[in-house]
């Protein structure tokens, strides 16, 4: 077998393979000796064809099937040969393929880029830390307060935190338009739910009070055929209803799953949770840096077969997470493929990493983050067993093990300026970077 391989650019490789006709021949006799024992022709008894019958009537697919088996075959034994590591399937040009003359095949790939991380000491680090103050733990409180909420029928103006019951009719340039009007609708006076102006019109009305509040939809309104345009609503409030938290009791705490009679009981499991939050929002934090650091320092160029499978990954998601009758082909590609690059590239440097440290995921590491996982459970050994006996959720864990493992040895080459911080601050998600011009 003879091979050549041209670099076409820094990732694609074309590489011409030529197999000798014997090699073809033989395959294409191989696959009319096995036809000829099972084929069923008038006027002979099975595998009792003569071969020259076989072939006259066989030899045409038999040489097909023969060409992609050994296009399969050649391509893998001169990769190897070669030492390349193909990203994807190769694209396939056939030169020559004639009988007698063997078999000649052009096959155009992209393999891995090959590169050493490097760049280290340029990534700089700011490691957070900061505690579950007890302020912080009556504020978390009053947070699960508020989301258990009722309300409670009052005879007074409305207020601010109020919930009224209304029914609406919406207008602009005195007609009523397409989803302008509703009845019995149930709105928080502040909860920004309507349009601005909508709910501040409302506060001090009385239950059977009639409003008409004058509005305008904002520039960037959903609807384009409402935005910036200035409308009338005559609102009717059928109730006013106040706010009542529930008191931290028993049936309090049991909503949350938590088997507890005391408070006190019940802001330990509280606190436990914060402080579980608190270390993967540092662990977080500082591994986007650790990751953004890496990037930085090396450029990598991303084979397109992984760019598109990323993307196709991507749309996938996209369609799993927000539903619709959409199919994933039908999202443009170019809605994800700034994310799909950076997964892509961050992907082949944090491998490199793993390749040039010789890591691998620590056992110890793997069970201690299964078990901080398992404790937000009620049964957390019978989490823990779950996990062990499932490969694919066990090997999984096992490599977000593997990447904080990178982290970590990027961190101990890395600049990093550690800074105490309030509670608040370090569970508050980083900002989004600037997209590069």
């Amino acid at each position: 077998m003879q091979v050549s391989v041209e670099n076409t650019s820094a990732l694609e490789r074309r590489m011409t393979i030529a197999v000798p006709a014997e090699r073809v021949e033989n395959e294409v006799n191989k696959r009319l000796q096995q036809t000829a024992r099972r084929a069923k022709v008038p006027g002979f008894r099975p595998g009792k064809v003569p071969m020259s019958v076989i072939r006259q009537r066989y030899e045409d697919a038999a040489r097909q099937e023969a060409f992609g088996d050994l296009v399969q075959a050649s391509f893998y034994e001169a990769v190897v040969e070669q030492k390349l590591n193909p990203a994807g399937a190769p694209a396939v040009e056939p030169k020559s393929f004639e009988k007698g003359k063997g078999l000649e095949f052009v096959a155009i790939f992209e393999v891995f880029p090959e590169f050493t991380v490097a760049g280290f000491d340029s990534i700089n680090v700011e490691r957070l830390s900061a505690e579950v103050a007890d302020a912080d733990l009556d504020t978390m409180l009053e947070v699960l307060r508020k989301q258990n909420v009722r309300f409670e029928t009052v005879e007074r103006a409305a207020e601010k935190d109020d919930q009224v019951n209304i029914d609406f009719v919406g207008k602009i340039d005195g007609e009523a338009f397409a989803g302008g009007s509703a009845t019995n609708t149930p709105l928080v006076l502040g909860s920004g739910r309507m349009i601005p102006g909508f709910e501040d019109g409302l506060v001090g009305a009385k239950a059977g009070e009639e409003r008409v509040v004058n509005v305008t939809f904002p520039e960037d309104y959903q609807n384009l055929d409402l935005a910036s345009k200035a409308a009338e609503f005559t609102i009717t409030v059928n109730s006013v209803s106040a706010p009542v938290l529930p008191e931290l009791n028993e049936a309090f705490f049991a909503q949350f799953g938590i088997k507890e009679s005391t408070l006190e009981g019940f802001r330990a499991e509280v606190r436990k949770n914060m402080e579980r939050e608190l270390r993967q929002a540092i662990k977080t934090k500082v591994k986007n840096q650790v990751m953004d650091g890496l990037l930085a320092a090396n450029p990598v160029d991303a084979p397109k077969a992984l760019l598109e499978n990323e993307v196709n990954r991507l749309r996938v998601q996209a369609v799993q997470q927000f539903g619709g009758n959409i199919k994933p082909d039908q999202l443009p590609a170019e809605l994800f493929e700034e994310q799909a690059k950076r997964r892509v590239v961050l992907g082949l440097i944090v491998a490199e990493v793993v390749k040039q440290f010789d890591l691998k995921p620590d056992d110890a590491k793997v069970r201690e983050t299964i078990e901080e996982m398992a404790s937000a459970y009620q049964e957390p050994e019978q989490v823990i067993a779950w996990y062990y006996k499932n490969d694919q959720q066990l090997n999984e864990v096992r490599s977000v093990v593997l990447e904080e493992q990178v982290v970590d040895t990027v961190l101990q080459k890395a600049t990093v300026t550690d800074k105490s911080v309030s509670y608040e601050e370090a569970v508050k998600p980083a900002q989004a970077p600037a997209e590069a011009e």
